[in-house]
């Protein structure tokens, strides 16, 4: 019984009445705004004809998709541990379009009308990546899992040829062919929504190793005429907390030589920001200087020694720059993590991509081994505490406590915050722990509870490169949390 729907054949199928509905009253506006789409995808499909049989050119006289909207029989839906949504709607259109093509044979025009079309077919349809701009995601990727069912009158001069023998069967291979190759899994269709510059969702591809020398002739900031210096490290464009240096007690020429490693997510745009500081006791500290290393300036893998002026201001038009505030030494060196590495002529704005694993496994990266641990913590679901749910993540590892925001009065918050952890070995023998904590928002007796936690084992990690899971949560009832874990070599 073929016409039965699929959500009554296939129970992980779902009606919807409700979207047939919404697709009935759209498809004036998506027979309109389908238009550009459809010739932007024959177009070049045409192209490949011209010059042959004779053909001049070819193009639309008339394109309208008809007043009959196709049918969806039933919704899957699939959940994946990724920022995407993915369905399956299992469609059947039988429209009355109005598709008129003119080609141009050897000076004569002869046109070609499209009737009775008739196409079943079950694409795959995902959302992603999901950000947080409406409509909240990005792009629209259609694939097609088989060939779909395509079948269509062709009116030339105004007979029917496909009541040509042979023809019909000889016309319908040739578009399910091109179909395919269009579209068939693994390729795709993909639709812009979004601008990508406004959802970019980027993840780190190197490490920005920076070594703080020395400092000269500071400003006198003391009364004995002397200042206590410190410098503070961020790269634009994060939220991290900024790097420190020691405090250099009264002094105006300071040495540190302390070394800091800083995440790095676009060298092409992003820019150090090098702040010194008279640390003062009491009250705010004073700014003695600042400077700015666009890391483009960066050749990768090769360490730059840069003497700076340190200025007042940043801008470079401030007349109050004139005055000497000394001036700051430090060495910097940007290692791409193994499988972003690019090969580069010179510094990183003349960058011209290898995609050769040879080359890749060939080139220098320094030190052996080192990289970046990259743990992102999606959220939670059915975390429940005894006295109050204002869940927060605590992370720990080798030491070091990291916390995420706190969200109030929920039992499934959603955090979706990254904790970067750069190492100088792949930590394959090492545990991360995460626990889910709460916290009451104001002061009281027994504030702290814990919701459950988690031991992750990195060596998995190491050797798959990323694991992207949901765990249930120890001394949780029903705890769930949802962690990426991703490791990247330099």
């Amino acid at each position: 019984m073929p016409e039965i729907p699929l959500w009554v054949k296939r129970p992980d199928y779902d009606r919807v009445d409700w979207l047939n509905k919404f697709i009935l009253h759209m498809w004036p506006f998506i027979d309109k705004a389908s238009h550009s789409i459809i010739r932007s995808t024959a177009e070049p499909i045409f192209a490949e004809y011209i010059g042959k049989f004779k053909i001049e050119s070819i193009e639309f006289e008339n394109l309208s998709l008809g007043n009959l909207p196709p049918i969806i029989h039933g919704l899957k839906v699939f959940e994946t541990n990724e920022r995407e949504l993915v369905m399956e709607p299992a469609f059947k259109w039988a429209g009355n379009p109005n598709i008129i093509v003119t080609l141009t044979i050897s000076s004569v025009q002869v046109t070609v009308q499209l009737v009775d079309l008739q196409v079943f077919a079950t694409p795959l349809i995902t959302l992603k990546p999901l950000v947080h701009t409406i409509p909240c995601f990005a792009n629209i990727v259609v694939s097609l899992l088989e060939k779909p069912h395509i079948d269509f009158g062709i009116k030339v001069l105004g007979g029917d040829i496909m009541s040509i023998p042979g023809l019909y069967q000889y016309i319908q291979d040739i578009i399910q062919k091109e179909v395919a190759n269009l579209y068939l899994w693994p390729k795709s269709l993909e639709i812009s929504v979004l601008d990508a510059s406004t959802v970019s969702i980027k993840k780190p591809v190197g490490i920005l190793r920076v070594k703080v020398v020395r400092a000269t002739k500071l400003l006198k900031m003391d009364l004995l005429g002397l200042s206590d210096p410190y410098v503070k490290l961020r790269l634009g464009g994060e939220k991290l907390p900024s790097k420190k240096t020691t405090i250099k007690k009264k002094t105006l020429n300071p040495e540190w030589n302390e070394e800091f490693k800083l995440s790095v997510k676009d060298p092409l745009s992003q820019v150090l920001h090098i702040d010194v500081f008279d640390w003062d006791k009491v009250g705010a500290h004073d700014l003695l200087g600042s400077q700015l290393v666009p890391l483009k300036l960066l050749t990768p893998n090769e360490t730059k020694e840069l003497v700076l002026d340190l200025l007042k201001n940043t801008s470079i038009n401030d007349p109050q720059n004139k005055k000497q505030r000394g001036q700051i030494t430090l060495e910097l060196t940007y290692a791409p993590f193994r499988n972003d590495l690019e090969s580069f002529s010179g510094c990183l704005d003349g960058m011209a991509r290898n995609d050769s694993i040879l080359n890749r496994a060939s080139s220098s990266v320094s030190p052996k081994g080192a990289g970046l641990l990259l743990l992102t913590v999606q959220g939670a679901q059915d975390v429940e505490g005894s006295r109050h749910n204002n869940p927060y993540v605590l992370v720990i590892f080798r030491g070091e406590r990291k916390k995420s925001k706190m969200i109030r009065r929920t039992r499934n918050p959603m955090w979706n915050e990254e904790f970067h952890f750069i190492l100088e070995e792949p930590p394959s023998q090492d545990k991360i722990q995460i626990k889910v904590m709460s916290k009451r928002t104001v002061v009281g007796f027994k504030s702290k509870e814990s919701l459950g936690h988690v031991d992750i084992d990195l060596g998995d990690v190491v050797h798959n490169g990323r694991i992207n899971h949901k765990y249930h949560l120890i001394d949780s009832k029903n705890g769930v949390i949802h962690v990426d874990a991703r490791w990247k070599i330099i």
